[in-house]
């Protein structure tokens, strides 16, 4: 690797007059035997044994033992000694073979050492608050604190370089099938999309504030009606909401916009742009075409929109066994046009009464009425419910099941979203009980044809499942008028490993159709051109047809990384409460700064 040479002076002052590197740390190889070099980095640990001082050099790149012998250079051995670690250095030596049987197979360089002639401390450091290693136990206030150290740790370094070939083959892909990368503003006019905005004050324009975008979606739009044809942009967005491992205010987006397409023109886009950052990020190939499930399908198969489809425990129902049974609670839950549905746990049958009890309360915690267990024996299926349902209605409900010897039964009774939500998380928390999650496994699937509206019970009205700009499914579109709950969007979610990673849909053009909408989410006209009558207008001349897709970059480097936060792949995150802890922001301003914008704090 070559490096610039920098200029040893600025503004006439002179600078260290060090020897620049000629090699990273993780550069040299057997085949470099006998070469003179010049390495540069932080002190990883210095060993003193017997007189002779072994130092690992690290930098990004990897890390390269260093000998300091007082019998090469002894006062470069005696500076050495000096040497702690994060202490910045540069070190010029010979390559030399490791002596026989002390070679390190877990470095990259471990067959080599270099036999330090020259040492310059270029700066000295305090002792780190924890130490620069892949493996700590400092909590994540602490990390977050001195996030600058935090991100020295290989581990930190490697989720930042998978976020760097990310980018890298997004823009490559899109690049190659003719799309254009198109900025939008930061700030721009607030708009209602489902969550809170953060809001900027503008001096020069007295009481008026900007948004900072929850998503690009209203210029993506407009890009369309503009002719741009296919865009696609890396975004900042940011949503002033509560906070989560997998949720930051500020994310960043792969947010893409095509014309005149339908559903499959994105599916093969968006397959292709995931075959490609699996291959060149994992070397993983993904087949395809990826597997579809429409919602309906999702919820009575895993209880989930976003299902982890690595293992199995997907849903019986048993309406058509217990709708005329005598179980009172099973029979008017049918009758009302609810679910009795349930799932096999294998090798369950020897759960004790405590544990069927906390898995009862942790049914009853989401909201469930109570959780029916069966029990597979040798000698028959034993429950508490026999006595209201019957030997052959039991007995009926193990073979729609599929139970054998062993297993355990679970079913849950209630509304359809509620028996089919309640009995997805009961499936993940056995899923992790028994220990079924490959985590080696990639299983990506599509999940279509979600509900277009949902009815808010607070608010009293309806509301968008996506967003307000979202295309009902053509042979629904008459539902608008009558039943607008029963009608299906032609929205899509990509799901890896029971997360969402991308979400869109085919979008309204038509300036008509997007006023019954508003008017269905009890959005005025006077409110909708308020709002968004900039895009409403751009619809009276000429908008194509056109859909599009945004894919959570943040959660895709989590999931490629093998981490658990998304905290672990931002080079600078905030807090569960929205801080940054580094740099104390949010933060008190400069009364000043207040006066200026007209802003007084209440």
């Amino acid at each position: 690797m070559q490096f610039f040479k920098l200029s040893s002076s600025l503004n006439g002052s002179t600078l260290i007059n060090f020897t620049k590197r000629t090699h990273t740390c993780g550069e040299l190889r057997g085949s470099d035997i006998g070469k003179t070099i010049t390495l540069t980095g932080w002190v990883d640990t210095r060993r003193d044994l017997g007189g002779v001082i072994f130092v690992d050099l690290r930098d990004r790149y990897g890390k390269t033992q260093v000998v300091f012998n007082p019998q090469t250079n002894q006062v470069v051995h005696d500076v050495a000694g000096s040497l702690r670690s994060e202490f910045v250095i540069s070190v010029t030596g010979k390559v030399e073979k490791r002596p026989d049987g002390t070679e390190n197979p877990s470095l990259a360089t471990g067959e080599i050492d270099i036999l330090a002639d020259k040492l310059e401390i270029l700066n000295k450091a305090d002792t780190p608050p924890f130490p620069i290693e892949d493996e700590i136990q400092a909590n994540e206030e602490v990390r977050l604190k001195y996030r600058y150290l935090d991100l020295r740790r290989p581990v930190m370094q490697r989720n930042m370089l998978i976020r760097h070939k990310l980018y890298q083959i997004t823009r490559n892909y899109f690049d190659s099938i003719n799309f254009i990368e198109v900025e939008t503003p930061i700030l721009m006019k607030s708009t209602p999309e489902g969550a809170r905005d953060y809001l900027v004050p503008s001096r020069v324009h007295h009481g008026k504030f900007y948004a900072l975008p929850q998503s690009p979606q209203t210029y993506k739009q407009i890009l369309m009606v503009a002719g741009m044809d296919r865009y696609f942009q890396i975004v900042k967005c940011f949503r002033d909401e509560d906070l989560r491992a997998d949720r930051q205010p500020e994310f960043t987006q792969i947010d893409i916009e095509m014309s005149f397409v339908d559903e499959e023109d994105i599916y093969t886009m968006a397959e292709g742009l995931v075959h490609r950052l699996f291959k060149e990020i994992k070397n993983i190939e993904i087949q395809l075409p990826l597997t579809r499930l429409s919602y309906k399908q999702a919820m009575e198969l895993y209880g989930s929109d976003k299902p982890d489809t690595r293992f199995g425990l997907s849903f019986t129902n048993i309406n058509e066994v217990v709708g005329n049974s005598e179980f009172k609670v099973f029979a008017d839950t049918v009758k009302k046009g609810g679910v009795v549905a349930g799932f096999t746990a294998p090798g369950c049958a020897n759960y004790t009464r405590n544990q069927l009890d906390v898995l009862t309360d942790f049914v009853k915690n989401l909201g469930a009425g109570g959780l029916v267990w069966m029990r597979v024996t040798e000698n028959g299926i034993e429950t508490p419910s026999e006595k209201f349902l019957g030997k052959e209605k039991v007995a009926a409900i193990g073979q729609a099941l599929q139970a054998a010897v062993g297993d355990m039964i679970f079913l849950i009774s209630d509304t359809w979203a509620k028996a089919y939500t309640i009995l997805g998380a009961l499936r993940l928390e056995m899923a992790r009980r028994l220990n079924l999650i490959d985590e080696t496994k990639n299983h990506l699937l599509w999940v279509t044809d979600f509900p277009m509206f949902e009815y808010d019970e607070t608010e009293k009205r309806h509301v968008a499942v996506h967003h307000p700009f979202t295309s009902s499914k053509i042979e629904d579109a008459a539902l608008l008028d009558t039943e607008p709950l029963k009608a299906r969007a032609r929205a899509y979610d990509l799901v890896l490993n029971g997360n969402e990673i991308a979400g869109g849909s085919i979008r309204i053009y038509d300036r008509t159709m997007q006023s019954k909408v508003f008017n269905l989410l009890g959005i005025s006209q006077e409110e909708a051109q308020k709002k968004f009558g900039f895009m409403l207008d751009a619809f009276r001349y000429g908008a194509p047809p056109h859909g599009g897709i945004a894919f959570g970059v943040d959660r895709i480097c989590m999931l490629l990384s093998g981490e658990k936060s998304i905290r672990d792949v931002i080079a600078f995150p905030k807090t569960a409460s929205g801080m940054s802890l580094m740099d104390d922001a949010p933060s008190e301003v400069d009364a000043m700064q207040l006066k200026e914008l007209h802003v007084r704090i209440v």
